[in-house]
């Protein structure tokens, strides 16, 4: 069955058992902090952790649960747990599976907040952190020391989109029991099977791709069968969970997923292979491009490519042009975030702890929605003009 056709007609209300209740096609939202046992039984039962229904609020109410199957289907892991925003799924992941005195690599071009949390918080409780070139591969084994516990991979990055060498990546690290991390945000779990490259746990800024409507804050984490005892553990230590109402909507998102991002790939290509022509443009940075510098990874492990990427002036421009340009832009939205309907735009400078092709440059990032991309081409070039 076709992965559009599984989205569609997949079904898991959690229902209780004997209990004839209405069905609908998507399941009810459930709000409320106490559930009521049926007995005492029930009761001691869940004092002892014996207990096989919801104890709590906190413990995954039934729509949550059916958002969890779903993404874990999709992604074809073990067992997915949900957190409140993207960092919040990559914050978590570090604090399930690392310790003090553990040894961290993260790939160069990491989320931004990401790197934050590892050099302002991880590094307070003695977690070492090393940052790794963005386009790494096999030469990443001479960053391994005796007590590197991590890897978080980035693959495309989301502001420069360098590609890492998962397969080589991932089985070196499986030599010495490295635990693998990919943000696989960009391709979603359609575009890219990270557990088929020897990934271990695969992170979804569910904000993006799979609500796809701006109007939530989620993430989620899905392990192998390896690690899945140890978050489902430290999940329930924390009692982490996720507001009932964003995974319903999330779940809703879900179900278009593979035509939206369908449309979002063939529109921002049309767009960056247009933008190559331009005489302006020094690089468009869009990886199903052959002319990206790891063309050859997309094209050997990734089967599509999403609606995020970036280009490069030949001319760098000053602070005030630069806002003439994207304040005239009358489709594209100023703000964060991608993956959305409606087309973005975002421009800077971007700091790293390694020297790159763009270092010093401003890269310009659009995230190209589902407007028609004739229109969003006709915005550009006007707003181009101005830059003349």
């Amino acid at each position: 069955m076709k992965q559009t056709t599984r989205l569609v007609n997949f079904d898991s209300f959690y229902q209780d058992e004997g209990v004839d209740q209405l069905k609908t096609i998507n399941p009810p939202v459930y709000r409320g902090s106490t559930v009521l046992f049926k007995s005492f039984e029930d009761l001691t039962l869940a004092n002892t952790g014996k207990y096989n229904g919801i104890t709590y609020g906190t413990d995954r109410l039934p729509t949550q649960r059916a958002l969890e199957e779903a993404v874990r289907e999709l992604e074809g892991g073990a067992l997915t747990r949900t957190f409140p925003s993207g960092i919040s799924a990559i914050i978590n992941t570090f604090l399930a599976f690392t310790s003090s005195g553990d040894h961290v690599l993260v790939c160069d071009n990491a989320y931004g907040p990401t790197a934050r949390f590892c050099n302002e918080v991880l590094t307070k409780y003695n977690i070492q952190i090393t940052f790794i070139p963005s386009a790494s591969g096999r030469e990443i084994e001479t960053c391994f020391q005796d007590n590197t516990k991590l890897i978080f991979l980035e693959s495309p990055g989301s502001n420069t989109f360098e590609i890492q060498d998962i397969p080589a990546i991932t089985s070196l690290a499986k030599k010495r029991n490295i635990i693998t991390v990919l943000d696989n945000t960009w391709a979603t779990p359609l575009y890219l099977d990270p557990f088929a490259l020897g990934v271990d746990v695969s992170i979804q800024s569910a904000t993006k791709y799979l609500s796809g409507h701006s109007d939530l804050l989620m993430g989620t984490v899905t392990v192998n069968k390896k690690y899945a005892e140890p978050l489902q553990h430290f999940y329930r230590v924390t009692e982490t969970y996720t507001p009932e109402e964003d995974c319903y909507t999330a779940l809703r998102g879900m179900r278009t997923l593979p035509l939206r991002l369908r449309q979002h790939e063939r529109s921002a290509l049309e767009i960056a292979r247009w933008l190559e022509s331009l005489p302006s443009i020094d690089q468009v940075i869009h990886p199903a491009l052959s002319s990206h510098p790891q063309h050859h990874l997309w094209k050997r492990d990734f089967t599509g490519s999403s609606g995020l990427f970036a280009f490069v002036f030949k001319q760098e421009y000053t602070q005030k042009k630069l806002a003439e340009f994207v304040n005239s832009l009358q489709l594209f939205g100023i703000g964060y975030s991608w993956g959305g309907f409606k087309s973005l735009i975002t421009a800077g400078k971007h700091n790293r702890t390694q020297e790159s092709e763009y270092t010093g440059r401003t890269v310009v990032r659009l995230n190209i929605g589902l407007e028609e991309p004739e229109d969003l081409m006709k915005d550009l070039e006007s707003g181009f003009e101005l830059l003349k």
